[in-house]
């Protein structure tokens, strides 16, 4: 039974011996952490975004990280996130799980399951998941800000939800933002030009890029989203779908236009602007950066998607929305140099000198109270902790050494008006404060 026994431990002088090192765990690829300060930008950016939307009628919706796969196939069999990028998995109940890798269609399904009045506006802030090369700004668990309206097929509600996040972004102070618009029509529009796009793809199949001559067949409208530089100029040349809309849609086009012109927000009409799931009819846009390089500067952008609504299970029910992802939007504001991260400080630091229940009490009295104070810890020394309280940003020091605990008072310092220190009596320290802060 060799194989039971312990291996010897070297003799050694010392009398204890260095355990050994536990594996340092790294964020996996595709990931990362948000720490602060960042993080507060975070915080800042989400609080702006709902504020911005809230004004328009749009409440927050929270919907689960995972769902059925088959809510997610509504997507597009053809497309790369149902193919290629899902996260997909069977849970210990042996169900089809995947993790949400957009946020429309999860929408939509809650939609079709509670049923709620129209039309219906709401806005989340979520984490999304794609199995893909991490990109600047995109990350396989990355996090979008989006917003869904249902109910209504009115091109007004296109110009809406566009216009609004337009200025979302320029009350970001982003300036070099461009936006692009196409209309994919109604569904018959689209069987019609898929036919037409086909025919002209096959007839130049041996110039496009090997990987995108498989999809001519059976998703030629996906060879219309490449990057690679072959398949690009072919596309180039390619029909556009906006020359194939019927008489209804190109006059929801023509309103959508009109609506974006009225309110002042350029645009340009982009006929190769299909974007990448197969559910969007009538109006897609997307808001892409100059400040970022080209491959990877689109930071918002999203369609219209009626249909949806019945292929998730529900009544015929118009739906427009859109996706922006806060990494790329904030690496946006960095290239611009707009909407640095906000310096979080506290209003008031204790120090205390007399064993710690100074600082206990009077940190819970004063947030208990809405002030925003923080203090120190393990008993440090005088001058600790008076670098600490520097740190925190702290307009004001409270301090606590044995004369005060005499006294009953706290010295109140300012740390940052030079207008030096004085003692306060206990019971108005509040009080004091308040008036100051």
């Amino acid at each position: 039974m060799a194989w039971l026994t312990c291996p010897t431990v070297p003799a050694t002088d010392d009398a204890t011996v260095e355990p050994a090192r536990a594996q340092a765990f790294k964020a996996p690829i595709g990931t990362h952490d948000v720490l602060p300060p960042e993080s507060a930008r975070w915080e800042t950016l989400v609080a702006a975004f709902a504020t911005h939307f809230g004004r328009a009628g749009y409440g927050l919706v929270q919907q689960p990280m995972f769902e059925e796969i088959g809510v997610f196939r509504r997507m597009g069999e053809g497309t790369d996130v149902v193919r290629k990028e899902m996260y997909d998995f069977l849970d210990k109940g042996d169900r089809h799980l995947a993790l949400r890798p957009e946020g429309t269609a999860s929408v939509v399904r809650a939609f079709v399951e509670h049923r709620p009045t129209l039309p219906w506006k709401v806005w989340y802030a979520a984490p999304s998941f794609r199995y893909e090369k991490p990109q600047a700004g995109r990350y396989r668990q990355h996090h979008q800000l989006g917003v869904e309206a249902l109910g209504t097929a009115d091109p007004d509600l296109d110009v809406e939800v566009i216009r609004l996040l337009g200025d979302f972004y320029a009350s970001l102070g982003l300036r070099r933002v461009d936006l692009a618009v196409n209309s994919m029509g109604t569904p018959e529009d689209r069987r019609a030009y898929v036919d037409t796009l086909r025919s002209f793809l096959v007839g130049r199949i041996r110039d496009l890029a090997p990987e995108d001559q498989e999809k001519v067949e059976a998703f030629p409208m996906r060879v219309l989203d490449s990057k690679r530089a072959a398949t690009r100029a072919v596309v180039a040349d390619a029909p556009s779908i906006v020359e194939h809309l019927s008489a209804g849609a190109a006059a929801h086009f023509d309103r959508v236009q009109a609506g974006l012109r009225a309110l002042g927000v350029a645009f340009r009409i982009e006929p190769r602007l299909v974007r990448g799931l197969d559910y969007y009819t009538h109006t897609t846009f997307e808001f892409q950066s100059e400040a970022l390089d080209a491959a990877q500067n689109t930071i918002g952008g999203g369609g219209r998607y009626d249909g949806l609504v019945e292929q998730l299970g529900g009544p015929p029910t118009p739906g427009i929305g859109f996706g922006s992802g806060i990494e790329r939007v904030l690496l946006t504001c960095d290239a611009e140099g707009v909407f640095g991260a906000p310096q979080r400080r506290v209003d008031v630091f204790v120090v205390d000198l007399v064993g710690g229940d100074a600082a206990r009490d009077l940190t819970a009295l004063l947030q208990r109270s809405g002030v925003s104070v923080d203090r120190a810890w393990d008993g440090r020394s005088l001058k600790a902790q008076m670098k600490a309280a520097d740190r925190s940003g702290a307009a004001w020091a409270l301090i606590v050494g044995e004369d005060e605990q005499v006294a009953g008072v706290v010295t109140v310092r300012d740390l940052r008006g030079g207008t030096g220190q004085h003692p306060v009596a206990r019971d108005e320290v509040l009080a004091h404060l308040r008036a100051r802060i």
